[in-house]
């Protein structure tokens, strides 16, 4: 039978079963005493698909392998009527599978692999996905519009024109369009010139080129870090001691000028909050903080000429009377430990990060205005 399992699909057929049940009693049909033969999974198949398409309901077809979706046509070809008590039990039957159904499962191994994204671990979806590619089933072009910008890009770039070409058509049209704007300027012309000769090229060299490319891009060792080395070294310095961060930046000068660089700029420190942080995302960093953290800071403002401007800032945008409280508090405190004082500058980074990492908020660029 055809698999289904979408409510609509259900809920034409049960009114379909509706109709004919009453029109099916009135009739008799006289019948050999052996009984009609007993019909095919593919011809069962092949009359469900007729009725649900007389009845206007959408079917995906296009969902199942190619091979069945030709049987299930050429079956169609071969049939001609079917009696009225025929048409009935076959839509009795289908219905009572698909009420009989608890719970269904995505059909091939990528659409298992997208079920347990985030479930288990990349290698593991990796290994799962070569061998899915191996074996040459499904769509290739499935795979391929799920991979990140970054990795198509490099296709892109490195694939002859005509083939980028093949994958532009292919792409949904804001992917395409945003790995057409990262191209060359010339390449990126004779791109979108030769998508303007892709009318003709048949759909099995579609297929190849898109298993070629999956291939291709499986093909590429698994990485053990998902962050670049820039952001990992720029993360641990994040909330390393003062001390510590300016002597590794500056052996870093000494080994690797442009990494030095690099970590520079991924680096988020608490002198950096009112140049990256807009202010109207204070009051959510605050809520993330323990009070007593918060009023350290405040504290070791009063020695620590560096961080006056942060605090400052942070002050000036959250509630007048919470501002009020952590400056009679701060004031209270005396001076703060050095220890003590990267402790809570460190926790404010680390909520910045945190609320950033969850959407939360937007980290302002070095060229912009908070």
């Amino acid at each position: 039978m055809l698999p289904a399992n979408d409510i609509t699909i259900r809920g034409n057929m049960s009114q379909a079963l509706a109709r004919i049940r009453p029109v099916q009693r009135a009739v008799s049909i006289d019948r050999d005493e052996g009984g009609p033969r007993p019909l095919s999974r593919r011809e069962k198949a092949a009359i469900i698909v007729r009725l649900l398409l007389a009845e206007g309901t959408p079917i995906p077809l296009t969902s199942l392998p190619e091979d069945m979706q030709e049987g299930l046509t050429e079956q169609m070809a071969r049939m001609r009527m079917v009696d009225r008590e025929t048409m009935t039990a076959v839509v009795e039957e289908f219905v009572n599978e698909l009420e009989a159904v608890g719970l269904s499962f995505p059909g091939g191994l990528e659409g298992a692999i997208a079920v347990m994204d985030g479930h288990i671990s990349p290698d593991a979806a990796t290994r799962l996905r070569r061998q899915a590619g191996a074996s040459s089933k499904g769509d290739p072009w499935e795979r391929l519009v799920t991979m990140p910008p970054e990795s198509l890009l490099r296709v892109l770039e490195e694939e002859s024109i005509e083939v980028a070409a093949v994958m532009l058509s292919k792409l949904p049209v804001p992917k395409a369009a945003d790995l057409l704007g990262r191209l060359p300027g010339e390449k990126a012309r004779r791109v979108a010139y030769a998508v303007s000769m892709t009318g003709n090229v048949e759909p099995e060299t579609v297929r190849r080129i898109g298993r070629s490319l999956v291939t291709q891009l499986e093909a590429e060792p698994p990485r053990a870090f998902s962050a670049t080395p820039v952001e990992r070294v720029g993360a641990i310095l994040n909330v390393s001691a003062a001390m510590t961060r300016d002597e590794v930046l500056k052996g870093l000068d000494e080994t690797d000028a442009a990494f030095a660089e690099q970590v520079r700029k991924a680096i988020f420190t608490f002198q950096h909050v009112p140049m990256r942080v807009a202010g109207r995302d204070i009051s959510k960093i605050v809520r993330a903080v323990d009070q007593p953290r918060l009023v350290a800071v405040v504290a070791a403002a009063q020695s620590r000429p560096e961080l006056v401007e942060g605090v400052e800032f942070m002050l000036a945008n959250m509630s007048q009377r919470m501002a009020q409280a952590l400056r009679e508090e701060g004031a209270g405190r005396g001076r703060i430990k050095d220890k003590e004082a990267e402790d809570a500058t460190n926790a404010v980074v680390a909520a910045i990060r945190q609320l950033e990492t969850a959407g939360e908020i937007v980290l302002v660029s070095e060229e912009e205005d908070p």
